[in-house]
């Protein structure tokens, strides 16, 4: 499935549990608006090159739509439009005021020099300015995009808008941004694994955990999850996986990483690959690379008790069955991988309010957060007797329908 149909399936399988109807599913998941630009920038050779651009916005019944700018040689159409469904649950399950939204630009990165990379994100908010603002539609990081391509979308927004700092988040600290974003969606993953543990009568520490994607979400999950305790007993990234049973120095790791860019090589572990690391002996399993990581080729490998979506749909609508049926417990990405989204409000805060947060204000909001998210989804899904990502299904669409009928059709 495609990752906006993976969307439609969960999602409709909760309204199925609400019976809604018809009418309100087809309201609730169309999209509210769908763009798509041309985008024609002049190389450092001279050479011009046209690339396609996304910015899909989903719904706005709870506030301002909300959702990363992502730079992959996969961005399509349909990759944007899961997605961006995808954000309008996820910030409901944590009840921000939010809707949600994505965008992106199908090209390599790293084909691109730093300049030739700042001239087409420049190119890109000309194309979409009129419809993304602090009110409208914040973007924010996302795969291969960075606070400097943050700073540099703020910049050429301003240049239309006035100064507009809350147009993104996850910006530079020095242009604005929060303390405390680059980890966040890594910290929330990892609380949400303690949580998830500490809830089937078990503990993170001594945990053994293995976590698929070593970028921003992974790296800072193995990190924290070490800190509190636990064995990371495996990592990967594009290059490689390693395992080692009795876990992994992750602070050697990262410094390994720091050096030489990738986790491959690094003298401790068996080498490995990533279909083979998924199928590891562990306790935790965090998917924290791109989608459909787990499907229902391999679903019947995977030996953790516990899976945790670090990264948007790893885990494959056919896959989710298959790992229910094995007993399997799966924690969503509309759960799991909210911190991130969640500081962005807090700096969309911060900027809308001319304030500066220290770190542990920004981090104690997202415990908080997270942790009565969590609450509410464990507890509807004993009440109906449901997996956790239809209980958090189900309690972002009765939120985001509630707003819907409030606000008038």
């Amino acid at each position: 499935m495609t990752p906006a149909e993976a969307t439609t399936y969960f999602f409709k399988r909760a309204a199925k549990a609400m019976d809604i109807g018809e009418r309100i599913e087809t309201l609730l998941i169309t999209p509210l608006r769908e763009v798509k630009v041309q985008l024609a920038v002049e190389l450092d050779s001279g050479e011009v090159r046209t690339f396609t651009g996304y910015r899909i916005q989903h719904d706005n019944a709870r506030g301002p739509m909300k959702g990363g700018l992502r730079y992959h040689p996969d961005v399509s159409h349909e990759q944007m439009l899961g997605l961006a469904s995808l954000m309008t649950w996820k910030t409901a399950v944590v009840n921000l005021p939010f809707g949600g939204a994505k965008g992106g630009i199908s090209v390599d990165p790293h084909s691109l020099r730093p300049k030739e990379l700042e001239r087409l994100t420049r190119k890109y908010v000309d194309q979409v300015h009129e419809i993304i603002g602090p009110m409208r539609d914040i973007p924010a990081p996302d795969v291969s995009t960075n606070p400097q391509v943050m700073a540099w979308v703020m910049d050429q927004y301003s240049k239309y808008h006035g100064h507009s700092p809350a147009v993104v988040t996850g910006k530079p600290i020095d242009l604005y941004g929060s303390r405390g974003r680059e980890a966040a969606t890594g910290r929330g993953v990892a609380l949400v694994t303690t949580e998830i543990l500490r809830e089937l009568g078990k503990s993170i520490q001594g945990a053994r955990v293995a976590v698929q994607g070593f970028g921003n979400a992974g790296s800072h999950t193995a990190r924290l999850l070490y800190e509190a305790g636990a064995s990371i007993v495996g990592v990967a990234d594009v290059n490689g996986a390693l395992y080692k049973p009795t876990g992994l120095s992750v602070p050697g790791l990262f410094e390994h990483v720091k050096r030489y860019g990738t986790v491959r090589d690094y003298p401790e572990g068996q080498a490995m690959t990533n279909a083979e690391l998924l199928a590891c002996d562990c306790d935790v399993l965090i998917p924290a690379a791109l989608e459909n990581a787990i499907t229902a080729e391999n679903a019947a490998a995977v030996r953790a008790g516990v899976v945790v979506e670090a990264a948007n749909g790893p885990v494959s609508p056919e896959a989710d069955e298959a790992l229910h049926q094995k007993g399997i417990v799966v924690v969503p990405d509309v759960l799991a991988s909210a911190g991130g989204v969640t500081v962005s409000y807090l700096e969309w805060v911060q900027n809308n309010q001319q304030l500066s947060w220290d770190e542990e204000r920004v981090n104690a909001e997202l415990e908080r957060t997270l942790k009565d998210a969590f609450a509410k989804v464990v507890a509807l899904a004993r009440s109906k007797n449901v997996p956790l990502r239809t209980a958090a299904y189900i309690l972002a669409i009765g939120r985001v329908g509630k707003a819907t009928v409030l606000r008038g059709l």
